[in-house]
């Protein structure tokens, strides 16, 4: 559903509706551009809340649900919301990840795996039945002001080795950022919008987001 020689921008949103409501109505329509309901957000607004965006936007919603267990449940309830992707934690156990990756292509969903503190990515990718469709390297929210904290880039070339997945990158990321995320093989990049005085790098919710994602989007062209 996506192509590897495409460059993606993924925009988070990981506050509430209301502010969701406010700005992607302004985003322009694009196949490469994809909706994340963010964690935060699937937490405050649920389901609903992934309805509520696809209200708003006919393309790719990524639902980051973060699944540790009960695959099968958590991805049929995204994709009934109207989801076409949705995240598992790398270190959920690897039956997990097999029901995980198993359904999401029964439904015609993306896969993504989330390697959210993994130290080796490569060796969970081996012990599965098959592979997912995108490999996020993501550093935390809580560990991007912790100083040599990177987004470890170093796991491309080894994943790509082995498996022909997309790689995702995020945590942090600016221009600059997506801009390093592109030169080390990312697919695609993901920009959280971020509300001014919060200590997170992203888009600002107050800046004008869709001329901020047509920059990104050529940035990473």
């Amino acid at each position: 559903m996506l192509d590897h020689k495409v460059r993606y921008l993924q925009i988070a949103f990981n506050y509430d509706a209301r502010l969701m409501r406010r700005i992607l109505p302004s985003i322009a329509e694009s196949p490469r551009i994809l909706i994340e309901a963010g964690t935060p957000y699937i937490k405050r607004e649920g389901m609903e809340g992934i309805r509520a965006i696809r209200r708003h936007w006919r393309g790719h919603i990524v639902a980051d649900l973060k699944t540790v267990d009960g695959a099968l449940g958590e991805v049929d309830m995204a994709r009934s919301a109207g989801a076409t992707a949705a995240t598992v934690l790398g270190n959920s156990p690897t039956e997990t990840l097999d029901l995980f990756i198993r359904r999401c292509a029964a439904l015609g969903m993306l896969s993504m795996i989330d390697t959210l503190s993994m130290k080796d990515p490569l060796r969970m990718l081996m012990r599965l039945k098959r592979p997912p469709d995108v490999l996020v390297l993501h550093r935390g929210r809580d560990e991007e002001n912790t100083y040599g904290k990177l987004i470890q880039y170093r796991h491309v070339s080894r994943v790509h080795s082995k498996f022909s997945v997309l790689i995702s990158a995020a945590g942090g990321v600016g221009l600059k950022e997506a801009r390093s995320a592109i030169f080390n093989g990312a697919n695609i990049v993901v920009a959280n919008l971020v509300r001014p005085g919060d200590p997170w790098a992203g888009i600002s919710t107050d800046s004008n987001v869709a001329a901020m994602a047509q920059e990104f989007l050529d940035t990473i062209e």
